[in-house]
């Protein structure tokens, strides 16, 4: 009966099988829960989001969105999982610059195609990070830091090789020319815990989970990484600003679905993720977070924006010196 409607309504209006399948489909998801994969360990920035939006996709959807964190391999780990994934709308993913700009350059065998095995969804928001420091180091400035790593190494932390926080140190070490010793976590807050416990010295944390520490005084933020300040933290000024020149990078937070997954469902995610995010409370509550929200755009603006970004990650990953050599 359900193969003779499709048909049927096919044969009415003119649209193939496979067309009305896809329309049926849309109209039905999601029918039971969907997992969404966040790549980092509880309490980062990227977590934070994934559960925030998947609160929201729960709510807008009457399915639970539930979150699994699946850290390792500066997203690496998950992006392989989601990618061997069912593309049927029932696994997606928190992804970020790394995950779909970066990699390519940073991993001489990367084990998936972020063009091909990924399918983007929406783009969430770009991300502003912040370099803190224990603060018992001796260094209240930019020029501080750079003269101290001249005398002695430091050691720095990111949430796994790969990251943004690593690429923005490598990238730190290569513009002064000093020693610095990455040392990696799996996710941002095990590394901001151990600068903040001094088993480490620094790292460059997007502002989400910094931001509670810098009030408390439990980490001294030095600058943040973009020419522009930070809404939610505009006493911290830019690099750019003391003494770091062209200093201008901001990571990014998107959601993703396994390739393959048809384009009505996608489409159906997109609408809902860009519709949370045009939500007063929610665009509020992402600034307050140190987040600068996007929301906006087609899955297919979102691609072109991925391509344009690929390049420029390209030239600083070569430029850090970390091309392919995780």
């Amino acid at each position: 009966m359900q193969i003779t409607r499709v048909l049927l309504i096919g044969l009415v209006f003119g649209v193939s099988p496979e067309g009305v399948w896809a329309q049926e489909r849309a109209q039905d998801y999601p029918s039971r829960q969907v997992s969404f994969i966040v790549p980092f360990a509880p309490g980062g920035g990227t977590d934070i989001l994934g559960r925030m939006f998947g609160q929201k996709l729960s709510d807008r959807f009457g399915k639970p969105f539930v979150v699994e964190n699946r850290p390792g391999a500066g997203t690496v780990t998950a992006a392989v999982q989601v990618a061997k994934s069912a593309p049927d709308g029932y696994t997606i993913m928190m992804v970020t610059s790394g995950t779909m700009a970066m990699n390519t350059t940073l991993y001489k065998k990367l084990p998936y195609d972020p063009g091909k095995d990924l399918a983007l969804v929406a783009l969430i928001c770009n991300v502003p990070f912040v370099l803190v420091v224990n603060p018992s180091l001796p260094v209240n400035s930019l020029a501080d830091l750079v003269k101290l790593a001249k005398d002695r190494p430091l050691s720095y932390g990111s949430g796994g090789p790969g990251a943004f926080h690593h690429l923005m140190g490598e990238l730190f070490k290569a513009t002064f020319a000093i020693p610095m010793t990455h040392v990696p976590y799996k996710g941002t807050l095990p590394a901001l815990n151990d600068v903040v416990a001094g088993h480490i010295e620094l790292m460059f944390s997007d502002l989400a989970p910094a931001l509670p520490l810098i009030q408390a005084g439990r980490v001294r933020a030095l600058g943040v990484t973009t020419a522009q300040r930070a809404a939610s933290a505009p006493d911290i000024p830019p690099l750019a600003e003391i003494g770091a020149p062209g200093f201008d990078w901001a990571a990014w937070q998107a959601v993703a679905a396994p390739g393959g997954t048809p384009k009505d469902i996608v489409a159906k995610l997109n609408g809902a993720v860009n519709a949370a995010i045009a939500e007063p409370d929610v665009a509020k509550q992402l600034v307050a977070l140190g987040f600068n929200p996007i929301g906006k755009g087609t899955p297919e603006e979102l691609e072109r924006f991925v391509k344009t970004e690929t390049t420029r990650f390209a030239k600083v990953v070569q430029q850090a010196g970390v091309a392919g050599s995780e």
